[in-house]
């Protein structure tokens, strides 16, 4: 009889394991689901819990029976939101254009004879007077004419003289009945004829005298000359297109501009006033001032394809800060609102039924106020109607806000989540039982 064969123990591992027995596998199941159940209670306990209140909140507002947040729902926290205080203040009314700096009087210099240019008294570029000296022509053509003028008005009056002592002895004559009237008559009409003569002779030698002053080519007003468009030794005449320079006066000097038609009226207006239109020229960027000056003229019709009138204003210049052909802002002092309630301008928002803010009450929370707008600055809006000078309103966050809705100021966060911690702890510091059955849950379930 044979004897069955005793597993080997090393060669299969399996063999030598006992199998498990029911009791094991029934405590096992048992801990599992127990586990399973745990996690389960812990996870809806996370999730059904309120979320903490933000800092600076009410006490209350996301607990149970608390009112809606700023959101709307139970239990969320409040907003927070940016404020600032509707203040009065006196803004200018102001109107602004793009102008371009124009020279009240421009000349070409021309000169008004004929000749060689001998000197240029001038140069490029430098400021010159009126009645100042610019150029020298050769005189000595127009020196020998004036005085062959001189030498023939000498002539004729000789003649005149001794014509008009022969018409006295003639008239001498003819009350001693020693002489015909005939011969009276033909020597006053000689010295008619010899009086105009003189006469012509005394223009044709002021004509020569005034050419002999051309010679010198003056400034005809005060202002910059140009860059020289001739040099010396050039024959020059007064048919030269470009002259012998060209002078700008460059103070007082204007700026052109145009405004639209709409803002004609208020314009008309204000120019109706006795008080003189102040007027200040900007540069580009609109951030320095270049001259201050007043308002000049307004064009008397609108351009139809701009729809804008043309106007003008004028300045010192004093500094030469405006030059002309310069591109410059033009701003225009209308006029000053006394004690406007202004606000920023991220305060104002528009809805369907116009223009409001959010307005913050004492017990922070806030409401929407309708209001109208009024001029406006850079960064400030006035408030024509719907709000008072004290009042607060909020200029961040506003997109978040609804009727009632409580908001925290960003002011007041620190304060209130030092309090919130403090009340979190015992008398003695520690954190109370609750808090630490929590903590247990937490690593448990970890």
């Amino acid at each position: 009889m044979e004897t069955p064969a005793k597993p080997n123990s090393h060669l299969d591992p399996a063999a030598g394991r006992r199998p498990k027995s029911r009791r094991a596998k029934v405590i096992g199941g048992v801990i599992a689901v127990a586990a399973m159940a745990g996690l389960g209670g812990l996870a809806w306990y996370l999730t059904h819990q309120p979320p903490a209140a933000m800092p600076g909140a009410p006490a209350g507002a996301g607990g149970p029976g608390g009112g809606a947040g700023a959101g709307g729902r139970r239990g969320m926290p409040a907003t927070t939101v940016g404020v600032a205080t509707a203040e009065k203040a006196d803004i200018p009314v102001t109107l602004e254009a793009l102008g371009t700096v124009t020279a009240a009087t421009t000349t070409t210099v021309r000169p008004q004879v004929s000749g060689i240019l001998q000197k240029v008294l001038f140069k490029e570029g430098q400021m010159v007077k009126a009645g100042q000296v610019l150029a020298q022509i050769d005189p000595r053509q127009f020196e020998m004419a004036l005085l062959q003028a001189s030498g023939q008005r000498q002539r004729d009056e000789a003649q005149l003289e001794n014509a008009r002592l022969t018409l006295e002895r003639y008239n001498t004559l003819l009350k001693q009945d020693s002489i015909a009237r005939q011969d009276v008559d033909t020597q006053a009409a000689l010295v008619k004829q010899l009086e105009g003569t003189v006469m012509t002779d005394r223009a044709a030698e002021g004509m020569a005298r005034l050419n002999l002053g051309y010679t010198k080519v003056i400034a005809p007003i005060s202002g910059r000359v140009g860059l020289r468009v001739v040099d010396i030794g050039n024959l020059v005449g007064s048919g030269d297109a470009n002259g012998i320079a060209l002078i700008t006066q460059v103070s007082p000097i204007d700026v052109e501009f145009a405004i639209p038609q709409d803002t004609v009226p208020r314009l008309m207006q204000r120019i109706g006033e006795t008080a003189p239109l102040p007027a200040v020229a900007l540069d580009r960027t609109r951030t320095n001032t270049l001259a201050s000056g007043k308002f000049a003229a307004l064009d008397n019709q609108v351009d139809t394809q701009t729809g804008t009138v043309k106007a003008k204003a004028r300045f010192d210049n004093d500094k030469s800060a405006l030059f002309p052909s310069q591109f410059v802002n033009v701003r225009l002092e209308l006029r000053t609102i006394k004690d406007a309630v202004m606000v920023p301008v991220n305060a104002v928002r528009h809805g369907a039924k116009g223009d409001f803010v959010w307005v913050l009450k004492q017990d922070r929370t806030v409401t929407m106020r309708s209001i109208t707008r009024g001029e406006a600055t850079v960064d400030t809006v006035q408030i024509a109607s719907g709000l008072q000078a004290g009042e607060k309103v909020i200029t961040e966050g506003a997109d978040r806000l609804k009727e009632g809705a409580k908001v925290t100021l960003p002011g007041a966060g620190s304060h209130h989540g030092a309090a919130g911690t403090a009340g979190a702890k015992g008398a003695d510091g520690a954190a109370p039982a609750g808090e630490h059955r929590r903590r247990k849950e937490q690593a448990a379930a970890q």
